[in-house]
Formats: structure tokens, sequence, C-alpha cells
């Protein structure tokens, strides 16, 4: 499959997999700054994309960034249509306790090209006779299960 990938600038960094079977191709900022903690910013990548039709991009932290130095995105995954044809913007925050330097060239996010699925909405009722039913958020505990 192929996603064609236009630099928008001559300082843009073309995504690349870091390793054979990598999920996410890492994404690079295309610009400088200082993110305080607290702070949120929408970092140009320099790029834009052409997805195959039924295909989304899922834009993703990266674990190294979240846990050295407490960056992530804010809607993670972000989601990228078929059609869009902006410039890719990653919407970073620091939650860290330390401003975060920013320098062009960083990786700062991974990009997963995914299928989708488009379904038909139809309306119906819907039973909960299932061996979950209702139980969501912390319904199944916090302890160790068990091993079978």
């Amino acid at each position: 499959m192929n996603v064609i990938f236009e630099r928008l600038t001559p300082t843009a960094t073309l995504p690349a997999y870091a390793h054979p079977g990598d999920a996410g191709m890492d994404l690079s900022a295309d610009m400088e700054m200082s993110l305080a903690p607290g702070a949120r910013a929408a970092i140009s990548t320099g790029l834009r994309l052409i997805l195959p039709e039924g295909t989304e991009g899922q834009v993703r932290p990266r674990s190294g960034l979240a846990l050295k130095a407490g960056i992530t995105l804010l809607n993670t995954p972000g989601t990228i249509d078929a059609g869009f044809r902006g410039e890719l913007r990653v919407l970073l925050i620091n939650l860290g306790a330390e401003p975060f330097v920013i320098t062009r060239g960083m990786r700062i996010a991974q990009l997963v090209i995914a299928p989708i699925l488009r379904v038909t909405i139809r309306e119906g009722a819907i039973s909960t006779d299932t061996e979950r039913g209702v139980g969501g958020f912390g319904s199944t505990g916090i302890t160790a299960r068990p091993n079978a």
C-alpha cells in the first residue's frame, strides 16, 4: 500500500519506521519552540499526505517522550481521514514539571495507517443479557485474576 507524503517546507522530515515490523512511523516536528509545563500546542510537521480510501491515519504518542518528559497528545489517537488534505499537525501537551524544548527534526509522535469499516446505522432494541451486561468503568475490579 502506498501513502504519498508532500513536503510543504524544505526542512520537513518524511516519516519513517524505526524498526522492521513497527506499527507506527515516526512523525517529526518542523518547527522549534519551548512548551511550558501544562501548555499545549499544535506542532507543525511540514507535511501533508494522501491516504488510500478505506484507511485512516492514527496519530499516537511516543512512549519515550511520555515516560521521560511527560509529553503526550491531547486527542489520542488523533484521526486523519482519507479525504483530509491539510498539513499534519500534532497536538502536544506538556504534563511534565519542566519546560520541554521542541527542535526541528525531533520525533514527536507516531502515525499508524489502519483500515476502517463503514457501518450501516440501524435503530433497534438492545438486550443487556450478556455475561458483561452493563458493567463498565471498573466493573471487573483491580486485583489480579487467578490463573486458569
